[in-house]
């Protein structure tokens, strides 16, 4: 792998910055908010199918999310719910856009390091005003060669960015802590998918079988990409 790679590409959220964390806070005060009419359990349940349900919609990003909490804060309540709900949803939820970009570890090293010798492409999906201003305040845009916030992370997406970098798959590396959007779509395409884990991540994103291919590469932290390149 090391004498092949020209481009590395970063997923963003859960990669370079913490993100779910914040989610997933939301979610346990959304669920608080709605505690006299369901159980915790079943609020995040019916949650997860409403965001499912409208993926195809919203796409992925918390704008997404809080639409899908009104529609869930309907359902629950039987169409009763009190508008202070929606109200104090909306306001978690800009409070939530507007919170500081916090970089993991080892993150601003790591790239700083690797843009010496390679280009750098930073690969996200999500809400494209809310990713632009988390790339903005993480400091890190300008190690980038090109940026690319996509709608989604399928092989035909990934097909694209490399036609638009005019790179062939077997000299990209992705870095990810996503095994279903980053690593496998760039594996089946032919690259080198590096897998970072983070500590939480979404139940959408989870997988559950056991990745066994040559160029593959799992990590415990993002510093140890450094060794193999």
């Amino acid at each position: 792998m090391k004498n092949k790679i020209e481009f590395i590409a970063f997923d963003a959220d859960d990669t370079l910055w913490e993100n779910e964390l914040y989610f997933q806070e939301l979610e346990h005060k959304f669920c608080h908010l709605l505690r006299k009419y369901s159980p915790a359990p079943s609020v995040s349940e019916e949650l997860f199918k409403t965001e499912i349900k409208n993926l195809h919609i919203y796409g992925y990003g918390l704008k997404g999310m809080l639409l899908c909490m009104i529609e869930t804060i309907c359902k629950v309540t039987n169409g009763e719910g009190d508008l202070n709900l929606v109200k104090e949803i909306l306001r978690l939820g800009q409070e939530l856009l507007q919170r500081p970009i916090t970089l993991l570890d080892g993150v601003q090293e790591v790239i700083s390091a690797l843009h010496e010798n390679y280009k750098l492409v930073l690969a996200t999906k999500g809400d494209l005003f809310d990713q632009k201003r988390k790339i903005s305040a993480s400091g890190l845009q300008e190690y980038f060669c090109h940026i690319e916030i996509m709608s989604d992370k399928k092989n035909a997406d990934y097909k694209r960015l490399l036609d638009h970098l005019g790179c062939k798959a077997e000299n990209l590396l992705m870095i990810g802590n996503s095994i279903k959007s980053d690593i496998i779509p760039i594996l089946e395409l032919g690259g080198y998918a590096a897998y970072v884990p983070h500590h939480v991540t979404w139940a959408h994103e989870q997988y559950e079988g056991e990745v066994t291919h040559s160029h593959f590469i799992k990590l415990n932290n993002i510093k140890e990409i450094q060794n193999y390149l």
